[in-house]
């Protein structure tokens, strides 16, 4: 499966990013209050995850590509579902995606941010 050690495994298990055992995120992603909330440090390795104000406002480009893969994979599955889709049925099937998806994207979003520059550790 996925090995620890793999930035894969830090996004996918939601774990910090150096060291892979404390958790990154305050909850889960469905937690509305909470959504998108992270650790200031990791509970294991006290690594922080915001090198400067502001840092993960580079996470919105992240977001943005995978809207538009979600975006895409709709259209095609809708497409691949029904035979001659309306355009209302488009937006109607995209909009739901992305209304249940949101929360999931923008968590997912900022791990993969971090993940970008924040180093696995090899702990013993």
């Amino acid at each position: 499966m996925i090995k620890k050690g793999s930035k894969l495994y830090s996004i996918l298990k939601r774990k910090c990013p150096a060291c892979q055992e404390g958790d990154f995120f305050i909850s889960n992603p469905y937690d509305l209050r909470n959504t998108g909330k992270i650790h200031d440090t990791c509970s294991n390795c006290s690594v922080s995850f915001s090198k400067e104000p502001g840092f993960y406002y580079g996470a919105m480009y992240v977001s943005y590509g995978i809207g538009v893969a979600m975006f895409i994979a709709v259209f095609l599955l809708t497409y691949w579902l029904y035979p001659n889709p309306t355009t209302f049925i488009y937006i109607l099937m995209i909009g739901i995606a992305m209304v249940l998806l949101g929360p999931f994207i923008y968590d997912l979003s900022k791990i993969i941010w971090a993940n970008m520059f924040i180093k696995y550790k090899k702990t013993k």
